[in-house]
């Protein structure tokens, strides 16, 4: 590979909310190195960084991160910036949840009603966290898959669009909703429980793991990233005037 270029692993959600589109062109600017980003759910980015298929991964599934650097694969997991998961709805509210702050009292009360629910279903971060909450709560949804429970094994943006064509709950990242265009007549109907934090860490493939890896540029991209102008790049990205995801990175 050119020196002068780096292959990112990504969560769909940075890519679909446009965020790349606003910060690579501020570093290549500043480098004059290129970035190829490689969106796909968080659990297929891992597998491709793990495939050493990439340079730098960045998604959101914090336990899953942290086995990929304890395996070798990566050499330091950084916190990089938050946002957080909410579950939308239809205006009919079928299951009665609009307004709740309690999300896993929320997904028993969907589960109990038998109200549509459209998962990713496809190991991505998002869906990993869906899981976990429907455990919390107490319910296996997977037990009435292809009943109330839509697997659709698609990326976030496909399942909110089979989801709301079917009139079903959808959880998603707060920013890939911001940036999603066919929301019809839904609304945020569960928001706010702080088991719905969405962080997300930055991760250089190890070179002792993956000689190809373009190590100075890849660390240069994560050191900027994790910088204060790199952080202040992030607070500074904005859809409709909401912004999209809050940088956290350590002593910034």
């Amino acid at each position: 590979m050119a020196q002068d270029a780096i292959i990112v692993q990504s969560t769909t959600s940075t890519a679909n909310s446009g965020l790349y589109d606003y910060l690579l062109p501020i570093f290549q600017d500043k480098t004059g190195i290129t970035v190829n980003v490689v969106a796909v759910g968080t659990g297929q980015a891992i597998k491709n960084a793990e495939n050493c298929d990439g340079d730098v991964l960045l998604v959101h599934a914090k336990a899953s991160e942290e086995k990929f650097v304890a395996a070798g694969f990566g050499t330091e997991r950084t916190d990089l910036m938050y946002n957080d998961f909410v579950i939308v709805g239809p205006a009919v509210d079928p299951a009665g949840v609009n307004g709740s702050t309690d999300v896993q009292g929320a997904l028993a009360q969907i589960a109990r009603s038998g109200a549509l629910f459209a998962s990713r279903g496809d190991d991505s971060g998002t869906h990993k966290k869906e899981m976990a909450l429907w455990a919390d709560s107490g319910v296996d949804p997977t037990a009435a898959s292809g009943g109330w429970y839509r697997e659709t094994g698609s990326g976030m943006g496909a399942t909110l669009n089979a989801g709301i064509g079917m009139g079903a709950y959808v959880m998603t990242d707060r920013a890939t909703w911001i940036s999603f265009e066919n929301k019809q007549d839904y609304t945020v109907a569960v928001q706010g429980d702080e088991d719905m934090f969405n962080q997300y860490g930055v991760i250089p493939v190890n070179p002792e793991k993956c000689p190809n890896v373009n190590v100075d540029a890849a660390q240069r991209f994560a050191d900027w990233l994790l910088s204060s102008a790199g952080q202040a790049a992030i607070a500074g990205y904005k859809v409709a005037d909401q912004q999209l995801f809050f940088p956290n990175a350590p002593g910034n």
